[in-house]
């Protein structure tokens, strides 16, 4: 308490700070991207293990071998929908109750908040069907679900014939001590989420469908099925659901064992796992396989029917079948007893999964990263945001605390007095009006569209993108003039003042994000630490404007975009790249209304003003 309360050694430990910061923030900064680096590397990736002694052994005897059923099924769906032009709602049903299921219907309908150009819907409204079987040994407490989404693009034929072989093969077997619904949905993820909602009795994106005849008990997990042909050479596992969140690790190491007992070919992210981690060629492969999830998971989107049960707390995944050149292929038997393992010892759970972990990175499906390995990377690049506001503190509280001058000696130490400092009552017009156009930038997109569409000849899915590309230019404009309302007394420390509670703000907004979606925590970090450091209104202004547009939430996302088809080995052209970009923006915006994705508001009413302030801070005068 002395070294605090002298002012002598106050001062020395000021100066002390000050002369450090620098290269501590930097040590910082690379520290923490070096550790991100080495998560694929050993002994920070470790071998995957099962946790759930349930779960432990897959000494069970898979019988399915309904194959040729399954392609009959698969012929018969796509003939009648062909003939229907829809789901073929009454062949489902008559089907269903042929292999003895329960079965029942759902009619729903959304209006989206403006035409998804990339599906060419509007008005939606469609019908899932679903057939419950019942659990012979048990009440109807606990249930399992078996999905498969049919769009009106889709090509999943195979994935509904093989539903409907295995729900026709479970039927015949007594062992079952859970109920098992067969669903299929509509329209992709709008049936799922209006299914998922009725069967939890709430509603939470506004959509209108009608109430379930029939329920089983509380799902403990599910498994969706993209099939596009009767044989495949691989399996993809999905595992990124909405808003970051992923299934227990359990669940995909269950997928995984009855892979590797059947002898599928199973892939995460479209890539093989490499087998010899030894060598460099493996952790290289692992990272790369692990920034394709860090870039899936940031976008927060739910990359296929299971991340909308996730939000319900139903731990689920997406398999995808691949048909590529490779020479080893699998026929619908091999897949269905698969599916018949994970679903036999997902039978046996006495409670939800839970022993495993539910925060991760996955370098290859037989190695991950837990949540206490990757936390230190970002907690580096938050610590140096901390680092550089006790920097601002300290020269915003005591004078001469800075390097020394030209002449050699130390400026002189005075303690500012009260009077003199720089009152926190002359940075609300600039906070409220970096957030006004953050709040205008989330609601006036949409709300607008008619209006733009009534004097521009555009769509209304264009009239979104350009509005919310119009007020993103405009703000930066706007705010770098907000210092001309506060007094002349703040004017020549007002800068620091401001930069230091952008700072404090950044720092708030990206650690708690980072303790929900560490990857778009940690590419947010990674882009806009540098530049809020760095950024003020003296030395190379251009050189920081550059910086501060290029680390802009619109330009991660235009970057990150092109970093996704490069790891993919697609890589685009600059107009390529653009159309994407702006048909991520309206997808993003779309996605936000209608699944309750947060990666928008967060981008619009949290990250974009902080930003704005910056933008403030380099051209104050």
């Amino acid at each position: 308490m002395g070294l605090l309360s002298d002012p002598v050694r106050r001062r020395a430990l000021a100066r002390l700070v000050l002369r450090l910061n620098a290269p501590l923030c930097l040590l910082s900064y690379v520290a923490g991207i070096a550790w991100f680096l080495a998560l694929a590397f050993p002994p920070l990736t470790q071998r995957t293990y099962m946790s759930e002694n349930a779960m432990g052994s897959t000494m069970v005897e898979e019988q399915f071998v309904g194959g040729d059923r399954a392609r009959m099924f698969a012929r018969d769906f796509a003939a009648y929908r062909r003939k229907s032009g829809a789901l073929p709602v009454a062949w489902l049903e008559r089907t269903m109750r042929s292999v003895g299921l329960e079965v029942y219907t759902q009619s729903f309908s959304r209006k989206l908040p403006f035409p998804d150009e990339t599906h060419e819907r509007y008005m939606v409204s469609g019908t899932n069907v679903y057939g419950i079987l019942r659990a012979p040994r048990a009440a109807s407490t606990e249930s399992l679900v078996l999905t498969v989404p049919c769009g009106p693009d889709s090509t999943n034929s195979q994935a509904v014939g093989l539903l409907l072989a295995l729900a026709a093969h479970f039927r015949g077997q007594i062992y079952w001590a859970k109920d098992i619904i067969f669903l299929l949905t509509e329209h992709d993820l709008l049936g799922t989420e209006a299914w998922l909602e009725a069967y939890h009795d709430i509603n939470v994106t506004g959509m209108q469908s009608s109430s379930l005849q029939g329920r089983a008990g509380a799902i403990q997990a599910a498994v969706a099925l993209e099939l596009s042909s009767d044989v495949v050479t691989s399996l993809d596992v999905i595992v990124e659901g909405l808003n970051g969140q992923l299934p227990n690790l359990d669940l995909l190491n269950l997928f995984q064992t009855f892979c590797q007992k059947g002898g599928l070919l199973c892939t995460l992210q479209g890539k093989l796992q490499s087998q010899d981690w030894t060598s460099l060629d493996g952790p290289l492969q692992g990272l790369q396989t692990l920034l394709l999830m860090v870039l899936r998971q940031a976008s927060g989107r739910p990359h296929g029917p299971h991340g909308l049960f996730l939000r319900y707390g139903v731990e689920a995944l997406t398999l995808r079948g691949i048909n590529s050149f490779r020479q080893y292929k699998y026929d619908l038997v091999a897949v269905g007893k698969a599916l018949e393992g994970m679903f036999r010892k997902l039978n046996h759970l006495l409670e939800r999964l839970h022993q495993s972990f539910f925060f991760y990175l996955l370098p290859a499906l037989s190695r991950f990263v837990s949540i206490g390995l990757y936390m230190p990377a970002a907690g580096f690049l938050l610590l140096v945001l901390g680092l550089k506001a006790l920097e601002l503190w300290m020269q915003l509280h005591e004078t001469g605390m800075g390097p020394e001058e030209d002449g050699g000696s130390p400026r002189p130490s005075t303690f500012l007095l009260p009077s003199q400092g720089v009152g926190l009552a002359s940075l609300v017009a600039p906070l409220l009006i970096s957030q006004a156009v953050g709040l205008a930038l989330y609601i006036l997109p949409v709300m607008g569209q008619h209006v733009a569409t009534q004097h521009f000849p555009v769509s209304e899915a264009e009239a979104v993108v350009l509005t919310l590309l119009a007020i993103y230019a405009a703000g930066l404009a706007l705010p770098h003039n907000t210092h001309r309302m506060m007094t002349a007394q703040a004017l020549d420390r007002g800068w620091m003042a401001l930069k230091l509670v952008a700072l404090i703000y950044l720092a708030l907004q990206l650690g708690c994000i980072i303790l929900t979606n560490f990857s778009l925590g940690f590419l947010l970090a990674a882009t806009m630490v540098p530049t809020a450091v760095l950024t003020k209104p003296h030395g190379p202004r251009p050189l920081y404007a550059a910086l501060l547009v290029l680390t802009s939430p619109a330009a991660m996302l235009l970057g990150s975009l092109f970093l996704w088809r490069e790891l993919q080995e697609m890589p685009l052209s600059l107009a390529e790249g653009w159309q994407l970009f702006l048909s991520a923006l309206a997808q993003g915006v779309l996605e936000h209304h209608t699944y309750g994705s947060l990666l928008f508001p967060l981008l619009a009413l949290g990250l974009y003003p902080c930003w704005l302030l910056f933008w403030n801070v380099l051209f104050w005068k």
